[in-house]
Order: structure tokens, then C-alpha cells, then sequence
């Protein structure tokens, strides 16, 4: 596990922290752990795969239409970027 160290934290904030932790039950500590956790992943996130998965079922794609993209696409290799 990583560890971060904040420094220079204002008074106020360190106090408001440790309150809001002491209201749910955890540590300051775990407190923290668990405000930047939401705030980098919220639980509203937008997660690639099951808007494409939704956006297929909207316009009614089926597994046969799927087998159908799999037998006609492109399967040339691409070819490597060259920075010349």
C-alpha cells in the first residue's frame, strides 16, 4: 500500500476531520482513506464497459449481430507508430 503525508493541514480541517471521523465510527485516518477514495472514484462514475453494453441494448444489438462484426472486421495487423 502507498502512504501520503499532508502537510501543512490547517487547524480547523484537521479538528473538522477528526469529528466527521469520530460520527462514523473510524479513525481519522480511515476517515481520510475513505473521502479520497470517493472523491477520485465515486460510485457515479461513468464505467466504459457497461455504457457500451447499455448503449448496445438501446439500439437492440443481439450476439448474432455481434458474430456478424467479428466475421467482417479488419484483421490486418496495424502497423507500428513511427516517430521519424
Amino acid at each position: 500500500m502507498a502512504m501520503l503525508t499532508v502537510r501543512n493541514l490547517p487547524e480547523d480541517v484537521h479538528r473538522a476531520l477528526r469529528v466527521q471521523a469520530a460520527l462514523h465510527g473510524r479513525s481519522t485516518e480511515a476517515e481520510v482513506r475513505e473521502i479520497l477514495a470517493f472523491a477520485v472514484k465515486p460510485e457515479t462514475r461513468v464505467r466504459l464497459g457497461d455504457a457500451l453494453a447499455a448503449l448496445g441494448r438501446k439500439v437492440g444489438l443481439t450476439n448474432e449481430d455481434f458474430e456478424i462484426f467479428q466475421q467482417v472486421r479488419d484483421k490486418t495487423p496495424a502497423e507500428p507508430l513511427r516517430f521519424e
